[in-house]
């Protein structure tokens, strides 16, 4: 009886650990969507941007994306991000989807405008970069051959096909 007790006991410290860990690490990572208002915005290619992405601002983040749909007439992405009430963001800002590094993941940096009117909750952008494919850069930069010529019929220079080199000048004797 009392081996079960002991092996009660130890059961329940470790579950209170696990949880304690698990609170620490959801606060650390910065996932949780903050109070705030929503702005959306349209973009031709989202890929990459997941639900939780960061929105960012000279690096900072100030907001997470909320919510991704797809609009069935024009086939674009729509992105709805949850941005912190504390920003406020003018009306022309931009919206471009960006990577962290060359591997790294993506995220939305948002370039304020300098509208005076403020995006209010339920705003749209208006001005959005869709995300660069690294993968389609580096395929088409490999199957064209890099910047190798590739016509076949152009034969090198060669001495004998090459322009004659210029004869010497003359040299004047004092």
């Amino acid at each position: 009886m009392e081996k079960n007790v002991l092996e009660t006991l130890m059961g329940a410290v470790v579950i209170i650990v696990a949880a304690t860990f698990l609170v620490f690490a959801y606060e650390g990572s910065q996932m949780h969507v903050e109070e705030g208002y929503k702005i959306s915005g349209r973009f031709g290619d989202a890929a990459g941007i997941s639900l939780g992405s960061d929105v960012r601002i000279g690096g900072v983040k100030v907001g997470v994306v909320s919510d991704l749909g797809l609009d069935p007439k024009t086939y674009e992405a729509i992105v709805t991000m949850q941005i912190r009430r504390d920003i406020k963001l003018p009306k022309d800002s931009s919206a471009a989807i960006v990577s962290a590094g060359l591997l790294g993941d993506k995220f939305i940096a948002i370039t304020p405008g300098s509208d005076d009117k403020m995006l209010a909750d339920g705003g749209k952008l208006q001005f959005t970069q869709s995300a660069v494919n690294i993968e389609e850069l580096i395929g088409k930069f490999m199957f064209s051959g890099g910047g190798v010529d590739k016509d076949t019929n152009k034969k090198p220079a060669t001495p004998a096909t090459a322009a004659p080199a210029p004869a010497p000048a003359a040299q004047k004797k004092n």
